[in-house]
């Protein structure tokens, strides 16, 4: 779309900027028991991301609006209002436009940036996504911005006020170097070596993040057609440097497309400081406003599965889990995604949760939702 926007017709001049984005309603059926009351509660979003590209430079606005309403902001007012404006930058640039006992309504920039670049060259400054994950699920190496897997409707992913330098030594080789800041005034600051290999892309980082000096690596290639990939960092407290309390965190993922089109991916996640007991997290689940690639899962370990199929071009099923194998519990959630036209969709999917009270997913019931979407 962004490049398709730039180009010129019947002679026109180039345009140096772009502007998309989307509108939708996000329904949520949450049902504890299913013998007890049924909260619901209703989101109007939408998102523009305005770009603009003046010679050298690039700038990038991403601006997400919310209006949330129905039972479940009653039933928790005004906590989930309070919750929805907690900005983890360094600026604070999430607001809360209006609330009151049923409803809130808030405004955030998730993307303020600009780029420069010059020749193999490129130093970002702003709000921005620095993305060094590689697993599907579980990031490790995403240290600067780390993502939760449960929130599925915000694609474009969490952003973080940060200084991004970039120079590529090669066509699939690169330094890298960034620094954030947060909003408790904390620094996370690494650098990563990037080369591609045997064909497999390979990366290694090392740095500080929030009281732990970190080390890490990463690699992604294929084995007999099958996808391969897996990343893996360490955590050790600058406090306690000379004793042996670090935290060591590693994803494995294997992913395959069949000739049909039919597509199957399995993840595995190691956390030395999870639990071999019961997991749960309680109410905190749902908010993870605090979530770092030391924090992925509670566990000590856990599995995913998950399987696709284009049913036609118009229309994907496809189904998720992740089963905790220490306290039994297992998380499902079947999606069915519709195409209704080339920029409008509809998506029907849930969030079911199983297990014993206070184990990794059995506090939390089903979720239910329903998305009409947009696209402009």
């Amino acid at each position: 779309m962004a490049v398709a926007s730039i180009q010129a017709q019947d002679g026109k001049k180039l345009r140096n900027w772009t502007l998309n984005g989307h509108l939708q309603s996000l329904g949520t059926v949450w049902v504890q028991e299913w013998d007890g009351t049924w909260q619901t509660q209703t989101d109007i979003r939408n998102r523009f991301d305005f770009k603009w590209y003046p010679g050298n430079f690039a700038m990038h606005i991403g601006m997400r609006n919310n209006f949330s309403f129905g039972m479940i902001p009653r039933v928790y007012y005004p906590y989930m209002a309070d919750m929805a404006v907690q900005d983890a930058g360094y600026l604070d640039m999430t607001r809360l436009i209006a609330k009151d006992s049923s409803y809130f309504m808030t405004t955030n920039f998730d993307r303020f940036n600009i780029q420069y670049t010059a020749g193999d060259f490129q130093a970002t400054v702003g709000r921005q996504r620095i993305n060094w994950g590689i697993n599907y699920v579980w990031n490790p190496n995403d240290i600067f911005n780390t993502f939760d897997y449960f929130d599925f409707d915000y694609v474009e992913r969490p952003g973080c006020d940060a200084v991004h330098l970039q120079y590529y030594t090669g066509p699939a080789s690169s330094v890298e170097v960034a620094v954030k800041i947060d909003h408790n005034e904390e620094i996370t600051l690494a650098g990563m070596y990037r080369f591609n290999k045997w064909s497999y892309d390979f990366q290694f980082l090392g740095g500080y993040m929030t009281g732990d000096y970190v080390i890490g690596a990463g690699w992604s290639g294929n084995i007999k057609g099958a996808g391969f990939n897996g990343e893996m960092s360490y955590f050790h407290p600058e406090e306690n440097f000379g004793d042996t309390c670090g935290v060591f965190v590693s994803s494995l993922g294997v992913n395959y497309t069949f000739k049909s089109s039919l597509m199957l991916q399995l993840s595995g996640l190691y956390n030395s400081n999870g639990t071999t007991g019961p997991a749960g997290m309680g109410a905190s689940f749902f908010v993870q406003q605090n979530i770092s690639p030391k924090t992925l899962s509670l566990a000590k370990f856990s599995t995913f599965g998950s399987i696709s199929y284009p049913v036609t071009p118009l229309f994907t099923a496809s189904l998720a889990g992740i089963f905790n194998p220490n306290d039994k519990s297992v998380f499902v959630g079947p999606t069915f995604d519709i195409s209704l036209s080339s920029n409008v969709s509809f998506l029907l999917t849930a969030q079911m949760f199983f297990g014993d009270e206070g184990t990794e997913f059995g506090d939390y019931g089903t979720l239910a939702y329903g998305r009409l979407k947009w696209n402009f």
